[in-house]
This record gives C-alpha cells, structure tokens and sequence, in this order.
C-alpha cells in the first residue's frame, strides 16, 4: 500500500471522522482479569499485526468520543459521547456496518461489485457501482473503516512504528478474548499532539481489538475504539446482500453532485482529487498539505462553507490569514489562499509549514 496515499487519507480522518479511524471510540470492553499470555517482544507483535492477513468477523462496537467535536446532524456518531456500530465483513472486501442514529439506522453494504448507503429514516439508498481500477480497501467509505478497530490500529502502526517508541505493556480482556497491550510512543523528538496510542491486540488471531488515543495534559483518553463482542469466523453470506426497500429513493453519487446535494466532506473530496498532496516531516508529525485552487474555493458549498465558518477560528501570521480547526488529536489550517495543511500537530507546527505549501 502507498504510504503517502495512506498518510493522506490518516490526515483526511483526522479532519474529517476524528483520526485514522477515531469516528467511533469505543469504551474499554469485557474487563475482568487480565489473562497470562506467553511473553512477546514488541516488534514480533507489530510484524504479526501488520502481516496477518484479514479475517472474517462480525463484532459490536461501543465507542465514547472525547475529541471536543459539537453535535452535527449529518455525522452524529462526531459528536462527544457514546455511540455503537454493528460491522460484519467477509475477510475480503465484502462488509456490512449498521449505525443507529437515534430511531433511526444507516446501513452500508458491499456486496462486492457494489456499495450500497441506506438512510431508513428518509428510505434514501444511495447505490455507487464500483470501477475496475478500484482498489478494494478504496470501495469502503470512511464511516465503515472509521467503525473497523483492526483497520485503524493497522494504520496507525504502519504510518508511526519507526517514529515511536514501542513496549507490551501486559495483557487485557476485550469482548472476552485474551489480548497484549502494544504501546506506541512518540519518541522525544516528534512533534505531536498525542502522548501515546495502545492498541489491545489479540493473542490468537493477532487481530486489534481496541485502540486507545492519549493526548498530552490529558490523563483519560481523548478516544478509543473496540469491540464489545466479536464472532470470529464466517459470516451468513446474506449479510452482504442488499434490495432496496420498497419505495426507497435510490440515487448515485454522480446524481447527487449534478443537483448539488453533496455532503461537505464531499464536495471537499471532490475539489482536492487529481491533486498530488505534499508531505513535509515524518512520523508522527507528519504534515499533509495541498492547495485548493481558487476556482474551486468560490464554488464551495454554501453548506459546507457554513460549518468551515461555525467550527473554525481565523487566525494570521507571516504566511496569510486563514481558519484553524481543532481537536484534541490533530488539527487543520486552511488559508483563504486555498492552502490546507493537516496533521496531529500542534497549531504553531501548521503555521511554520504552511509556507513551504506550492
């Protein structure tokens, strides 16, 4: 996988769905007493993570979001709080991931060819047929990979491992599976908002169970992601299967910007693709920026100028003026010259590497 695409897309969740998979954070599950497990180095832990390949599942999610993010009608699993997922996939690129939203549900579906996004209380269905180029991990929206703890804790590993200072730090008991506790540090020399990350791995099928981000000055974490209960194993091939409901409304992406109903995050996607991003340090303070050209900064949205207006501070140096929007894990500087920057990073690092943006 190419680091810099998964770099950007860590840098887009940070922004976006809350970093790297931090959407839904999950609370500690199935504590009891800690199992004894066979000792463990560090690094044979992290080789087992990331070269284990996928397996089938299906798992309950219970997450609790402390990022300081306020409530938004269109994403409320952002909003501080609780929130639970239920996620089935195949061990493939087949998956099924319900989030109840108050009395309502969102379903997504892949059956494999295509994804499918029901909202049950407007019966809308949105139906994205995939390409031929498309990668598999690249059909999945954000919402499924943000509710998938395994796939979070993989990036995060494979993006910070050489920047951090590795330790198993015991074991744990998460949706009643024995697991090690990995921790990764930042090492003193990185530039980042974030203390630590500890990632509950399981002992059996080296699968993340749960992952836990630790800011500085902060002595609970700022977000956590696992699972309450997991099945390990095939799944019922009907789960990713889907007809739309009777009298459901079934449009696709390409309908949905010709009338101009795009969701913020997308027109926002829209705008930067086919723009080769730039990437100043490494590591944990990675910095990903682009420029937004200012065509298409007049054609923004009104809606999501809107929440760009409602969630951001201006702010001004030596580099311009612009808007900071911040969370307790990353932060993102977007100059009304249309330069963005992003990263895990205090602010002060965002105003020192906008300028080097082309």
């Amino acid at each position: 996988m190419n680091k810099r695409k998964v770099t950007l897309a860590a840098a887009a969740a940070t922004v976006v769905t809350g970093a790297a998979g931090l959407s839904l954070l999950a609370m500690p599950a199935g504590a009891g007493q800690p199992p004894t497990l066979p000792p463990i180095t560090p690094e044979a832990l992290v080789e087992q993570v990331l070269t284990t390949k996928p397996t089938a599942f299906g798992g309950t999610v219970q997450a609790e979001n402390k990022l300081g993010l306020p409530a938004l009608a269109e994403i409320p699993q952002l909003a501080d709080g609780n929130h639970t997922a239920r996620i089935w996939t195949d061990g493939a690129e087949k998956f099924r991931l319900a989030l109840p939203t108050g009395q309502s549900e969102q379903t997504i579906v892949n059956d494999g060819k295509t994804t499918w996004s029901w909202n049950s209380q407007t019966n809308e269905v949105t139906k994205a047929e995939h390409k031929a180029e498309d990668k598999a991990r690249d059909k999945a929206p954000a919402e499924a990979k943000a509710a998938d703890p395994a796939t979070a804790a993989k990036e995060i590993i494979g993006l910070t491992k050489e920047s951090s200072v590795l330790t198993v730090d015991g074991t744990a008991r998460v949706a009643d599976r024995a697991a090690y506790e990995l921790v990764l540090t930042p090492k003193p020399t990185e530039k980042t908002l974030v203390r630590e990350v500890r990632i509950a791995v399981d002992s059996e099928t080296k699968m993340p169970l749960r992952v836990a981000v630790h800011t500085n000055g902060a002595t609970s974490p700022a977000a956590q992601v696992g699972f309450t209960q997991l099945t390990v194993g095939p799944q019922d091939a009907k789960l990713f299967e889907f007809t739309p409901a009777a009298g459901a409304k079934v449009t696709t992406p390409e309908a949905k910007e010709e009338r101009g109903d795009q969701k913020p995050e997308a027109a926002l996607e829209q705008a930067l693709q086919g723009k080769d991003p730039q990437f100043f340090g490494d590591g944990w303070d990675t910095v990903v920026g682009a420029r937004i050209p200012a065509e298409v900064m007049t054609q923004v949205p009104a809606e999501a100028q809107g929440l760009v207006d409602r969630f951001t501070k201006k702010v001004s140096g030596s580099w311009g003026t612009g808007k900071v929007f911040t969370t307790k894990v990353a932060n993102i500087l977007i100059a009304d010259d249309g330069r963005v920057v992003a990263g895990a990073v205090p602010e002060q690092v965002l105003f020192d590497t906008i300028g080097q943006v082309k």
